[in-house]
């Protein structure tokens, strides 16, 4: 009886996660929305790095490193984490587009790559770290999106009104008791600190800290949430989580990260990217 209740004070998704096949390529809803998330994502990043002085070819050619570099980070953190899953089967560690990627990794990855570009060229690092951070944390809203619909995060059951419960058999969670939308929980925080950033920009006058800032209300808000979520390996011998430990040492860097940033000298302050020179107009002759 209380089950039954329950159950129908749920939310029920009953979406398939899978669209179709497109040849021999598995089109999935959470595919799609990663889609969604770069594209949006990127645009963001490249008007707000615009607006800090970087030219657009400089921003979309930091994006073509960064998207990547995140995608590959997200894959290896994921596959590193769940190696058991593909004990039996290697070659299926690069179906990344049936899903199984870690919001991590695409963090470490992305910035990462974009780092050593930024390095590279010579670019304020500290600028294009701000301006990437809006559409990154935009872009992880909506890639959430993805995994709401797919059903593919595992958390723990619920009797909330707002739980849900997948009835498609192709989800991961199908038959299993109403759960805590754990995701969705993590997409409206994505969403608070996306609108936080804005207000950050007017108050700091450092590049570098809204970046810092970000990714330490990110990891906290994570560390948090994974109480919720069973899908995570647990540290052996403690009551934490591969990816809480995960977000402690991203804590502990960003919290590093802002410190130095805010005790840099004023002088040492980046400069506003220089943008190329324009050509002289030919004469007529």
């Amino acid at each position: 009886m209380l089950s039954a209740l329950v159950s129908l004070l749920s939310i029920e998704i009953g979406i398939d996660p899978e669209i179709g096949k497109l040849g021999g390529l598995l089109l999935t809803w959470h595919g799609v929305f990663v889609a969604v998330a770069i594209a949006v994502g990127v645009y963001v990043a490249v008007q707000i790095g615009q607006r800090k002085g970087f030219t657009e070819d400089d921003a979309y050619t930091v994006a073509l490193v960064g998207v990547p570099a995140g995608i590959i980070g997200a894959r290896v953190l994921f596959v590193a984490e769940n190696w058991d899953l593909f004990d039996d089967a290697p070659l299926d560690i690069f179906r990344i587009n049936e899903g199984g990627i870690s919001i991590y990794g695409a963090i470490i990855g992305g910035v990462l790559g974009s780092w050593v570009y930024g390095i590279w060229r010579g670019l304020p690092i500290g600028k294009g770290l701000d301006a990437a951070v809006f559409g990154l944390i935009l872009g992880m809203a909506i890639g959430r999106l993805g995994c709401l619909v797919a059903g593919d995060t595992l958390a723990s059951s619920s009797s909330l009104p707002w739980a849900v419960e997948y009835t498609h058999v192709n989800s991961a969670n199908f038959g299993l008791s109403p759960q805590h939308p754990a995701v969705a929980y993590e997409m409206l925080g994505d969403l608070l600190i996306f609108g936080l950033l804005f207000v950050l920009w007017r108050v700091y006058r450092k590049d570098g800290l809204i970046f810092f800032s970000c990714l330490s209300l990110y990891s906290l808000m994570r560390f948090g949430l994974n109480f919720l979520r069973e899908d995570s390996k647990a540290i052996a011998g403690g009551d934490l989580d591969v990816m809480q430990m995960v977000a402690l040492g991203v804590l502990i860097f960003s919290v590093l990260g802002f410190v130095y940033y805010w005790r840099k000298p004023a002088a040492q302050a980046e400069p506003t990217p220089e943008a190329p020179p324009a050509e002289a107009p030919a004469r007529r002759s």
